[in-house]
């Protein structure tokens, strides 16, 4: 079943659920839209790597949404946008641990020829392996500490 197929599904269940399925009503169907509303700026039909690139947009949005809500001690609003986190993790793929991002920084420095590399072609040739699995600041921390240290 695809990521979209998925999603109907869980909306479905959603509405069905009344009360008890509200947040994930209103966040799946904010997803449903940004889908959409790729799709039409793109002028093409997303499949899953492109649904899960825009699950992790919108999760991206929350977390930094949630940093400014606790600064801010806005409890309420930052139980809100952790419970909408909770149903957005269901659909991103298993994220990476640090230790993971590591090894894998680790081993595309290894291919290259160390003297030469700067954060910026690092970056490059990591940020594919990793796409969608790690959130780019935890890999751009872990890729300069690695430099650091060499």
């Amino acid at each position: 079943m695809s990521l979209k197929e998925e999603l109907l599904q869980d909306m479905k269940t959603a509405m069905k659920a009344k009360e008890a399925g509200k947040t994930a009503l209103s966040v799946i169907r904010m997803v449903r839209n940004s889908i959409r509303n790729t799709e039409i700026n793109g002028k093409c039909e997303l499949d899953d790597a492109g649904v899960a690139a825009v699950i992790a947009k919108e999760m991206k949005q929350r977390k930094e949404s949630l940093a400014e809500f606790e600064k801010a001690g806005r409890t309420d609003l930052a139980d809100q946008t952790k419970a909408e986190m909770a149903v957005l993790e269901k659909y991103m793929p298993k994220q990476l641990t640090e230790d993971e991002v590591a090894q894998i920084v680790r081993d595309t420095i290894a291919g290259q020829d160390a003297s030469s590399l700067k954060m910026g072609d690092v970056m490059k040739l990591v940020m594919p392996k990793v796409k969608g699995k790690a959130d780019g600041k935890v890999v751009s921390q872990t890729v300069k500490k690695i430099l650091q240290n060499k």
